[in-house]
């Protein structure tokens, strides 16, 4: 059979073969191979497709927009509402630029506490609007929270350490788990939501080793760590942050991925070749 002159022409012609996106199930491969998870937060349609390009395994619509987009001084007053927005916003972005990042939303202070009914139904609105999990800050007391969910379909990350939505019961933004008790606590919180079936945990403020413990002993729930070591499955930064678009002290455990690389897309890959090289962070550096 003779062959068609644009055949050729359509192989060339036919675009690159996109990655596969990023699931849950992948996640836990990656923990499993030793591959470091990449997350960062993202807030709008823009940043997300740049995320996206640059091979971010995860995004999070964090309620940390409070203090990078609103002007708030934490993320207490932000609302179930105004998480909703900025993920439907990210959710676009991504779907524009291929769709391959994992996405988390933030479920805001306030909005998980109570009846559990009207807590899933709020997960149900992130969840409708583009994520596919919800995070939850808090110990032991979420554990009946995330198996709640989780048996209706609602994956479920959790969030120890320094929890941002109790900074006012805290006394601050500072180092959690400093001692043999606390870390012995953390343990115990880590290993009740592992059985309660969350499915991601962010390990936020605490000693390298602590976060290097939780993260071995959890053995179906990758660790990604913020100001925890470089011992955890994956790290997350504030985008804002890493890249120095900020007017706040930035903390010890950020690097300004824009020096040295001169460009958005560019601090971005590098943000990500980073953590899978294993370049950052550095204990000696970013790490208590």
């Amino acid at each position: 059979m003779e062959q068609s002159p644009y055949q050729n022409l359509a192989a060339d012609c036919a675009p690159a073969v996109k990655p596969l996106a990023v699931t849950l199930p992948r996640l836990k491969q990656m923990q499993r191979e030793g591959e470091k998870i990449t997350m960062l937060t993202a807030y709008d349609a823009t940043f997300a497709a740049l995320a996206d390009d640059a091979g971010v395994d995860c995004l999070l619509v964090g309620d940390s927009l409070g203090m990078v987009c609103q002007g708030h001084e934490s993320t207490v007053p932000v609302r179930l509402e105004d998480v909703r927005y900025h993920t439907e916003a990210v959710a676009r972005g991504t779907r524009r630029s291929g769709g391959r990042p994992f996405l988390l939303a933030d479920m805001p202070f306030g909005s998980y506490g109570g009846n559990p009914n009207q807590a899933f139904a709020n997960a149900c609105v992130l969840m409708q609007a583009g994520a596919q999990m919800v995070k939850l800050e808090g110990d032991g007391w979420t554990a009946s929270i995330v198996e709640f969910f989780v048996s209706r379909g609602v994956p479920v990350c959790a969030h120890l350490g320094l929890t941002p939505q109790h900074v006012h019961a805290l006394g601050g933004y500072r180092l959690q788990a400093k001692t043999d008790e606390a870390a012995r606590q953390l343990l115990l919180q880590a290993r009740e939501l592992q059985s309660a079936g969350a499915g991601l945990l962010v390990l936020e403020m605490v000693p390298a080793s602590v976060a290097q413990n939780v993260t071995e002993m959890l053995t179906d729930c990758p660790t990604i760590g913020i100001g925890a070591g470089s011992a955890t499955a994956g790290q997350v930064l504030v985008l804002h942050d890493m890249i120095g678009a900020t007017t706040r002290r930035i903390p010890k455990f950020v690097r300004n991925f824009m020096v040295g690389t001169g460009s958005l897309p560019d601090a971005l890959r590098s943000y990500v070749a980073a953590v899978k090289s294993r370049s950052f962070p550095i204990d000696a550096e970013h790490a208590w």
